[in-house]
C-alpha cells in the first residue's frame, strides 16, 4: 500500500539527524497536501497529530500582541463542537477561487465562509422537513439542543467539486429521532450521492436494546461525538452516549464515501453494556496498513479470555482498540486493557475521555524501528502501546511497551506533536516532543529520545486551564518555528500561543491586548485550534469562529 503524506514523515525519525532534517524538509515540498495547508481532518491527519508543518508565516518572532490578533469573527447559528475545516484554492462553478472554511454547528447548520475575509459562500441546513436539531436527551454536555457535533471529513477527489461529510441529530414532528450522513458539495452544499443516509444498524448480541440475538442502533440514544474518519474511501463513524444514559453499547459504522451503502458494522460490547467512543471529539486514528485506533469509554470488559487472549464474550469495554478493515469488514486486530479495569470503568475513570495519537516511527536504544501509539484517560496515566503488539489483558500488570504514571492530571482531551531541530556547533537533532494539557493544569511538553518519552518535563507552561484542560495544535515551517497553540474552557475565551520549545515562553494570548481587542466569544470544551496559511481559527459557543492573524499582513 502506497505511503501516505504523514507516514512518509513519520519515518524520518529514524534516519541519521543530519540526513533527517533535509529529508524532512523534502517530503514537505513534494507533498501538496502539506504545502497547500488543507485541513481537511480532525487534528490535522489521520494519525491525529494536531500538527501543520508547513506554515511559513507565523513564527515565534511575529506572534504577539502588537503584530498578532483578531481579524475577525465569523457568525453562524449555533454551538460550534466541531473544529473548522480548510480547503485551500477550490474552484467554484462561477470559475471563482476561494480558501474555504467549513464551520458546522448544533444548530444542524454547515457554513462555507471564504477562509481569507469571511465572506458567505454558502450555507445549508441538515434538518429534514418539520424537523429540528434534536433537544439535549436530559443531558447537560451538550445543550439546549445537539445538531452536528462530530468534526466533519472532506475528501477533495470526491464528487464534482470534493465533498464535506457529516452526522447530524435531529427530531421529528412525531419526537423520532434521527442520525444522518450527509454528503455536500464542497462549493454548494447540495446533497450528493443521493442523501442523506438513515443510519440504521444491528449486530449480533445480547447486551443493551438487544432483541432476537440482536443489539439495535437506536439513533435517540446516541451522538456522533468522535471525528470522522475517511479511509480507503469508507467513512467511519464511532457513537458516544448522552451522558451515561442507558442503554448503549459501543458502535462503529462504515459507509461507502460515493454510494453511502452501509459497509461495515463493528459492536465492542455486544453482550454487554456502555462502551461509548467519544474521545472528548478527538477522530478515530489510522495508520497507512488500514488499521484503526481509538479509546474506548467505560463499559463490560469480559475478564475472561479465550486462547487468542481476546474477551470471549468480544466485550472491550476501556479499552485501547486496534481494529482491522480487512476485506471491508471491521474486526479486532489488537488491544490493550489495564490489569484494573473492571474497577475503573465501574468508577467511571475511563480510557475513552482521551483521544488516541499515532506517534511518528521512531528508532529505539536497540535500533529498531517503534511503531507506537498514545493515548490518556481519567486515570492520567501515559500508555505507550507498539501498534504491533498491543499487550490485550493480563490482571496482574499491564504489559504494554511503556507507562508514565505521576506526570498528568486526568485528560478529557488529545495531545499534539512536534518534531523540530536543535543544535548547536553545526551538529542537528531532530527531537520529537508530546504535549499534553490535563484537567485544571498546565500545558506540558515531554520529550522522546531512542523511543522512550521521558518522564521529567521538557517545559511546562504557567497558565492552568480549567476543566476540561486544552488539546493543543502545532504550527511549524518544517522543523523550524514551532508554536503550540491551545483555547480553553474560559469564558470569555482565550487563544493561547507558546513556543514549542519552551512553553514557558508564552508570546501570546488573547488578553493581553487593551481594550478587549481580542475578545471572540466564550470558550468550549474540547476544541482544538486549526492554523493554515498564516491564520488560526478556534470555535466558540456563543460567537461562532474566532479568525486570528498578523494585523498588518500585505
Amino acid at each position: 500500500m502506497r505511503p501516505t503524506t504523514a507516514n512518509r514523515q513519520n519515518a524520518l525519525v529514524a534516519v541519521p539527524s543530519r540526513q533527517r532534517l533535509l529529508l524532512f524538509l523534502l517530503v514537505l515540498l513534494s507533498a501538496p497536501g502539506l504545502r497547500a495547508q488543507d485541513v481537511l481532518t480532525y487534528h490535522n491527519d489521520n494519525a491525529r497529530s494536531g500538527l501543520n508543518p508547513a506554515e511559513t508565516t507565523l513564527t515565534p518572532a511575529n506572534v504577539n500582541w502588537t503584530e498578532f490578533g483578531l481579524l475577525f469573527v465569523v457568525p453562524v447559528d449555533g454551538q460550534v463542537y466541531a473544529q473548522p475545516l480548510y480547503a485551500s484554492g477550490v474552484i467554484f462553478p462561477n470559475s471563482s477561487v476561494h480558501d474555504v472554511l467549513i464551520v458546522a454547528t448544533e444548530h444542524d447548520s454547515v457554513f462555507a465562509v471564504d477562509a481569507v475575509n469571511g465572506a458567505l459562500l454558502w450555507h445549508t441546513s441538515t434538518v429534514g422537513a418539520g424537523e429540528t436539531p434534536s433537544d439535549d436527551r436530559g443531558c447537560d454536555q451538550i445543550s439546549p439542543e445537539i445538531g452536528i457535533t462530530s468534526t466533519p471529513v472532506i475528501d477533495r477527489s470526491s464528487g464534482p467539486h470534493g465533498t464535506v461529510y457529516v452526522v447530524a441529530m435531529s427530531k421529528d414532528a412525531s419526537s423520532n429521532y434521527h442520525q444522518r450522513l450527509h454528503a455536500l458539495d464542497l462549493t454548494t452544499g447540495a446533497e450528493e450521492f443521493g442523501g442523506p443516509r438513515e443510519i440504521q444498524a444491528r449486530y449480533p448480541g445480547t447486551g443493551d436494546n438487544s432483541s432476537d440475538g440482536y443489539v439495535i442502533f437506536d439513533p435517540a440514544q446516541y451522538k456522533e461525538r468522535a471525528g470522522l474518519l475517511l479511509l480507503n474511501h469508507v467513512i467511519y463513524t464511532g457513537w458516544a452516549s448522552h451522558c451515561d444514559h442507558r442503554p448503549y453499547t459501543g458502535w462503529l459504522i462504515g459507509y461507502d464515501e460515493h454510494t453511502l451503502a452501509q459497509t461495515t458494522v463493528l459492536n465492542i460490547t455486544p453482550n454487554g453494556s456502555q462502551g461509548a467512543i467519544w474521545q472528548s471529539g478527538c477522530g478515530l486514528a489510522a495508520d497507512s496498513d488500514g488499521y484503526i485506533y481509538f479509546l474506548d469509554g467505560n463499559g463490560t470488559f469480559d475478564t475472561t479470555l479465550n486462547a487468542q487472549g481476546f474477551p470471549n464474550q468480544g466485550d472491550y469495554g476501556n479499552a485501547f482498540m486496534k481494529l482491522s478493515t480487512a476485506g471491508g469488514r471491521l474486526s479486532v486486530a489488537d488491544y490493550f486493557n489495564m490489569w484494573n479495569t473492571v474497577d475503573e470503568s465501574d468508577r467511571d475513570v475511563d480510557l475513552g475521555s482521551g483521544g488516541a495519537v499515532l506517534l511518528p516511527d521512531m528508532i529505539d536504544a536497540f535500533g529498531k524501528t517503534r511503531k507506537l501509539a498514545v493515548g490518556v484517560g481519567k486515570d492520567a496515566k501515559i500508555y505507550l502501546v507498539d501498534r504491533d503488539n498491543m499487550g490485550k489483558f493480563n490482571p496482574d500488570t499491564n504489559n504494554i511497551y511503556q507507562e508514565v504514571d505521576g506526570v498528568l492530571s486526568g485528560e478529557w482531551d488529545s495531545p499534539a506533536y512536534s518534531i523540530l531541530s536543535s543544535g548547536e556547533d553545526g551538529t542537528t537533532t531532530v527531537n520529537v516532543t508530546l504535549y499534553y494539557g490535563g484537567d485544571t493544569n498546565h500545558l506540558k511538553a515531554f520529550q522522546f529520545s531512542k523511543a522512550r518519552l521521558s518522564s521529567i518535563l521538557a517545559s511546562e507552561g504557567a497558565e492552568s486551564f480549567p476543566y476540561p484542560g486544552v488539546t493543543p495544535s502545532v504550527s511549524s515551517n518544517g522543523t523550524l518555528n514551532g508554536i503550540v497553540w491551545a483555547s480553553g474552557h474560559t469564558s470569555p475565551a482565550v487563544l493561547h500561543a507558546y513556543d514549542a520549545t519552551n512553553l514557558a515562553n508564552e508570546l501570546y494570548n488573547s488578553n493581553q491586548a487593551p481594550k478587549g481587542r481580542d475578545r471572540f466569544g466564550n470558550g468550549n470544551k474540547f476544541i482544538p485550534p486549526m492554523i493554515s496559511h498564516g491564520r488560526v481559527y478556534v470555535g466558540t459557543v456563543t460567537s461562532g469562529v474566532g479568525v486570528f492573524g498578523l494585523l498588518h499582513a500585505k
